[in-house]
């Protein structure tokens, strides 16, 4: 018998997670599912999980910047599907999100049958995303093709570079020698071509999406 499907649910609100874990459970039955309220708590979900099939990720959850999540979850765990599901439906935070690396898109605000059938379509190895979308923006490759290079834990060091902490800092907040933080700078500002620690907080804050805040919209 096939072991179950393992999926992560990250939204910071209880109610949205609780709806959109009855949708799964009623389209891919004996599924599990994981919830996440904040980034953080993904983060540690996603290492501590051997086997995972699918995250649905809101991009506005405490502690992530932006897209910041679903770059580290491409990093982490690159043979992972993400679904990306936010009330932010700008055409480029659309576009945005696949050039970033999600499987699929689904506006908050969309029923329970679209959210079933984008994650479906992911789940069978293709792609969901609504049909009008901005166009390629050749700026946003670049950028994705530049994190791509980093590995997941220089890519926790540029989020706390982000944050403006100083290597003491950093060594405190991921438990690592103050000089092995120097060593992931010096490479993480190599591979982001970087001449400083404030132009690559920059590139960080393009990672931002577009429009306002996301809020909880509970599927019909």
């Amino acid at each position: 018998m096939p072991d179950a499907l393992q999926i992560i649910v990250a939204d910071d609100h209880p109610l949205f997670r609780d709806a959109i874990v009855l949708a799964l459970q009623a389209s891919l039955p004996g599924c599990r599912t994981l919830e996440a309220s904040s980034f953080s708590t993904l983060e540690a979900m996603v290492r501590e999980q051997d086997t995972l099939d699918l995250v649905l990720l809101d991009l506005s959850m405490p502690g992530a910047n932006g897209f910041s999540s679903l770059v580290f979850l491409r990093g982490e765990r690159p043979e992972v599907p993400v679904v990306v599901i936010s009330s932010n439906d700008h055409p480029r935070t659309i576009r945005r999100a696949q050039q970033f690396g999600a499987a699929g898109f689904v506006p908050k605000s969309s029923p329970v049958a679209v959210i079933r059938e984008a994650v479906q379509a992911v789940m069978d190895g293709g792609a969901w995303f609504p049909a009008q979308k901005a166009e390629r923006s050749e700026e946003d490759a670049q950028l994705a093709a530049r994190l791509a290079q980093l590995t997941p834990q220089q890519f926790r060091v540029l989020m706390c570079m982000a944050d403006g902490l100083l290597n003491k800092q950093i060594a405190h907040e991921l438990g690592l020698a103050e000089n092995t933080v120097k060593v992931h700078v010096t490479a993480i500002l190599r591979k982001l071509e970087c001449h400083s620690r404030t132009q690559a907080a920059v590139l960080v804050k393009a990672l931002q999406a577009e429009g306002g805040d996301d809020a909880a919209t509970l599927p019909e």
